[in-house]
Formats: C-alpha cells, structure tokens, sequence
C-alpha cells in the first residue's frame, strides 16, 4: 500500500471492535435509520440520481460526503444552478450529515485529497463509495453515427464518465480495504448488453458496468463488495426542464410522451443504494448489474409518492413489439 493509502493496516483490528461497538449501541434505530453511524462518499453528487442518493443516506442515518464541481464558489462548464452545498444541506436536513468538497474528479490530486481528508476526518472509516460521475449530456451526439461524431468530444465524453470513475475508486478503494468490509456502487444506465443508441454514450455506459465486475473481483478476497445500479426513466432536474414541468406537476409531461407516465424520482434510486448498503449478505450481488425496478420486490422500498415504477414491466408491455426485448441483466 502506497503513501496516499491513509489507514494504518495496525489500526483496522481496533477499528472493527469500534465498528461492532457502535452498531451495538445504535441497534434500537436500525428500522428507520440502518445507516446510523456509517460513512458514504457520493462521488457526483450535485444533482440528478447522485444527490438523490446522497439525500436517502441521509434519510437513513449516515454521513455522507457529497462532491462536484458545481458549487457555491463557482458552477462548471454545465452551468447549472444546483450546487453541492445545497445536496449536502440536504442531507442532513433528512437526518444525516451532510458533508460538501468540491472535488474535480478527473484531476487524482484533488481525489486523493478527498481520500486523505476522509480518513482523518472519519478516522479511517468509510463504507460506502457511489461512483456517480456523468456530465455527459451535452456531450452526447444521438444524431449521428460514429464515423461522423465529432472524435474529440467522444473521448471527452468518456474521459469524463469513465476516467473520473478510475481515478476515484483508485485512491478512495484502500479505505474499503483496510476495513475489510463495504461497498462500491457504480451508477448506470441500463444493466443489459443492449445497445443504448449512441456509441460514446454506450462505451461509457458499458464500461462503469464492467468497473463494477473487475473491482468485485479484486475486492472480494478483503470483504468488500461492488455492485452496478441503473435506474429507469429517471426525473432528474435535467429531464423535468426538458418537458417542462417540475416534480410537482411531472405527470402533464405525459401528454409529450407516454413513457413518462412509468418514470421514476431520484429518491428512488436513492433507497435501492440505502437497501444495498444496510444487506448484511450484500457480497452474494457482488458483480451484478443491478435496476431499481429488481431491487424494490426484493427489498420493498417504494419511491417518494409511494409507488413502484418498474421500467422492465413498462418496456415489456408498451416497447418491446416496437424496440425488440430490453435483454437479460448482465
């Protein structure tokens, strides 16, 4: 282990009995608050399915580090409003803490300082890592074939949602390993080999999938598992501006398009990575590519207004005769 690795391998035995103490002493809140105690990093979590993510471990008791570009100081190239001051408020406005870094994660040196600032802050302690990364949108050309896309900003594209994923798990991991115990999650966008209609994008898509295969190999001899999650058609801040309409109106955007009827709320996503993060036998999905609509039969969770969108169900009822089969879960 090389000098960014910041947890002293002489200290994960005391930390552990620590561990046992703390879950001891917070068994009474586990029903409402399983997370009560841990430690998650959101990588990507200023918007979108990140924040809902970061705000639902929150809801369940964790601390729960959030970081972007977009921030109070200044917002990134996307030139969006959301910030990660506001996921990280909250966070903690559901019951966690909320903890804000802006962290660009395609430069190692500042995620290696997240990694640094996490374990003397927790104590060596993490985990969770959400590797939620995107920024893709405007990179994507859905218009044309790839002979002729634009090279430059398809490797951008991937650079930004694939490299960002690497660069984290590779210096945040040690933390994971040095306990013996956690969890990766790499947020998706579909979990089956089906081509998702842009070849930079499905490079992208395909590949975080992959990362969640090979660290489940690596990290399955310390304990630690890693996962891939997809969420359905999800209502992001992005997709409501897009139809034009907010979350509290959503259903008029129905009338543009039918689909949106089966679409699902960042919360959502939020509570299948809570269902994931509290299973005691989390280790037997490792390497799985995972969808909300598999996880809340399982696990029974339900999105914010009470209900269980399946994006599986819907494609197979209203898309298949038009789409062919959405395809087997890798």
């Amino acid at each position: 282990m090389d000098s960014q690795a910041v947890v002293r391998p002489q200290d994960q035995d005391q930390d552990q009995d620590q561990d046992q103490d703390q879950d001891q002493d917070q068994a009474p809140d586990q029903a409402t608050r399983p997370l009560a105690g841990r430690v998650a990093l959101v990588a990507g979590a200023t918007r979108g399915g990140g924040r809902g993510i970061a705000v639902e471990l929150g809801a369940a008791g964790a601390t729960v580090y959030v970081t972007g570009r977009s921030s109070a100081a200044g917002r990134s190239e996307l030139d969006r409003p959301e910030t990660i001051e506001e996921t990280a408020a909250r966070v903690t406005a559901a019951g966690g803490l909320g903890v804000a870094v802006r962290v660009d994660h395609s430069r190692p040196e500042e995620v290696r300082a997240l990694a640094e600032r996490i374990a003397a802050e927790q104590g060596g302690r993490l985990d969770l890592l959400v590797n939620s990364v995107w920024g893709g949108d405007p990179l994507t050309d859905w218009e044309h074939p790839l002979w002729e896309q634009d090279l430059e900003v398809g490797l951008r594209l991937l650079r930004q949602a694939v490299d960002t994923h690497l660069i984290t798990s590779r210096h945040v991991l040690p933390l994971l390993v040095a306990r013996g115990r956690g969890l990766v999650v790499e947020v998706t966008d579909g979990n089956t080999a089906r081509y998702r209609g842009s070849i930079f994008y499905d490079l992208a898509k395909s590949s975080v999938i992959r990362l969640a295969v090979g660290q489940a190999a690596e990290l399955k001899p310390h304990g630690v598992a890693a996962v891939a999650l997809t969420p359905g058609f999800l209502r992001s801040e992005e997709v409501l501006e897009h139809f034009g309409v907010t979350e509290r109106n959503w259903r008029d955007a129905t009338a543009k398009d039918p689909d949106f009827a089966c679409s699902e709320t960042p919360a959502y996503l939020g509570r299948a990575v809570v269902a994931l993060a509290a299973d005691p036998d989390i280790m037997a999905k490792s390497g799985r590519a995972l969808a909300t609509w598999g996880l809340y039969r399982e696990y029974g969770f339900t999105d914010a207004d009470g209900s269980t969108p399946d994006w599986a169900a819907h494609w197979a009822q209203s898309l298949e005769s038009v789409h062919g089969p959405l395809g087997e879960p890798l």
